[in-house]
């Protein structure tokens, strides 16, 4: 579980986040909305402790996330919005096999968590491409492949489908939902919803820094109009 509680955050004079209160329950699927600038990115960041908050706390599965951040970016797998930001190798199949390789995994691990990464992105067999010859929704599916290979008890999306063909954003989605059913909390940060409602238990507007809105998507949708956010029915 995730619990976030009283978060503020602050960028100079600026309140970027105002006592945010929200937990996401093992298995959760969250679609986190919100126009720019409402504290998405900022909130999330918080998960694995890359940003520090000025008040509050953050824990995951139980433990401060910022006194314990080896173990909040252990079991929370982020995939930025920006895929070139996290990139630490060449190729496709040195990329994804990192984060298994800083575990300490036995090769034929790693190299099934790779595979099995890969494939739910529908990148298999290219392992010995390089990353910077591929297209930028490519270079998406790469990274999310690298947070997958991780097997995070949670996993963390920045606008994950943007840039993605038709075949490769429903092999994500159905990926991420078979990671949901199975007990990994997901949340998709995004200002679309097209695709995501139905993978979704639950949808949190996040305006000016606070909670606007936090419920199922049968009670939320209605009343995104106004808040920046694209309704999918439209």
């Amino acid at each position: 579980m995730i619990a976030v509680r009283g978060l503020t955050a602050r960028r100079g004079d600026v309140v970027v986040l105002d006592g945010v209160d929200l937990t996401i329950a093992d298995g959760e699927s969250v679609l986190l909305v919100g126009p720019n600038g409402s504290g998405k990115t900022t909130l999330v960041r918080q998960f694995n402790a890359l940003l520090t908050p000025d008040e509050g706390t953050v824990e995951v599965d139980g433990r401060d996330a910022h006194d314990d951040p080896v173990t909040a970016r252990t079991s929370v797998g982020m995939v930025f919005q920006h895929p070139r930001d996290q990139f630490v190798a060449a190729t496709v199949g040195a990329d994804v096999a990192f984060g298994p390789e800083n575990l300490g995994l036995e090769r034929s691990e790693i190299d099934d968590r790779v595979d099995r990464a890969l494939a739910a992105v529908g990148l298999t067999g290219e392992r010995q491409r390089r990353i910077a010859d591929l297209s930028g929704g490519q270079q998406a599916r790469v990274a999310i492949a690298g947070a997958l290979a991780m097997e995070p008890a949670h996993l963390v999306l920045d606008e994950p489908l943007t840039g993605l063909d038709l075949a490769a954003r429903r092999s994500v989605l159905e990926h991420l939902e078979t990671l949901s059913d199975s007990g990994t909390s997901v949340v998709v940060v995004t200002h679309d919803l097209r695709d995501l409602t139905d993978i979704a238990d639950r949808i949190v507007a996040l305006v000016d820094g606070e909670i606007a809105l936090d419920g199922p998507p049968s009670a939320v949708l209605d009343e995104l109009d106004g808040l920046g956010v694209r309704d999918p029915r439209c």
